[in-house]
């Protein structure tokens, strides 16, 4: 298991505050085999658990703490993470079952993996709360979003302050699906409603996930314009079926 010649992690950082880290990673610098290649952090994709483990060590390493991980169900639930010492021994081993996690410690980073969902950073750079959800269509729905950034507040947060970061995710005009699944997505959050590059019904999952922070208050929202379907550095289930994830990850610092 070896990694492409003078590959190095890349993580896309994004600005959410002074004292907090956070971006998202792509596939580069990893050591999974196709069809994972190369920086596959899915525990739960088929990919060799050997090459997952080393993967996470160097997200790890380059993020200079260990990192929280969660089994994902497209829900809307939250763990909160209390610092390292909560973590399992094992990298592959989640905390918790969850779409979202929240932390004020400063010994961990939290992290959401995607392969055409919506990863969403967010932090209070004041009180010193962080916090990471994966945001797909049922979770959205679900209130997943909302249900982390009230965690946040909970923790002393306050929304005035929050930044917030939307990763790259399948964007509106790639993600087809069917005119009635359009149509019910829509009728919660009207942004969604979307059509792709060929004419047919789509969603706009991204726009979903900005629709919400903006009306919840959060006054500084980034959004990648980065489109997994059509991006070949990213994960992308819909494009390929069988792959691995990239992460959202967010620390405090």
């Amino acid at each position: 298991m070896t990694s492409r010649a003078g590959a190095e992690i890349h993580l896309d950082e994004v600005d959410l505050g002074p004292g907090v880290v956070a971006g998202f990673t792509d596939r580069r610098g990893g050591v999974s085999r196709a069809p994972f290649e190369s920086l596959d952090l899915g525990a739960h994709v088929g990919d060799d658990p050997r090459a997952v483990a080393a993967n996470r060590e160097r997200l790890a390493a380059r993020l200079g703490c260990r990192v929280a991980f969660v089994d994902q169900v497209h829900g809307a639930d939250v763990v909160e993470v209390s610092g390292a010492h909560a973590l399992p021994d094992d990298v592959l081993a989640p905390v918790g079952t969850a779409d979202a996690l929240v932390t004020r410690a400063d010994d961990v980073a939290l992290a959401v993996l995607v392969a055409d969902c919506v990863p969403v950073l967010l932090a209070d750079p004041v009180a010193r709360v962080v916090a990471a959800a994966h945001a797909g269509r049922r979770g959205l729905l679900d209130g997943v979003v909302q249900a982390a950034l009230d965690a946040l507040v909970a923790r002393g947060g306050d929304i005035t302050r929050v930044r917030a970061a939307i990763g790259p995710s399948v964007a509106g005009s790639s993600y087809e699906v069917p005119a009635e699944l359009r149509d019910e997505v829509a009728a919660v959050l009207p942004p969604t409603a979307a059509t792709t590059a060929w004419g047919t019904p789509a969603l706009d999952l991204p726009a979903g996930v900005e629709a919400v922070l903006r009306a919840a208050g959060v006054p500084h929202v980034s959004r990648s314009a980065r489109d997994t379907w059509g991006d070949a550095e990213l994960f992308s289930y819909r494009r390929s079926g069988r792959t691995g994830r990239f992460a959202g990850v967010v620390r405090l610092v």
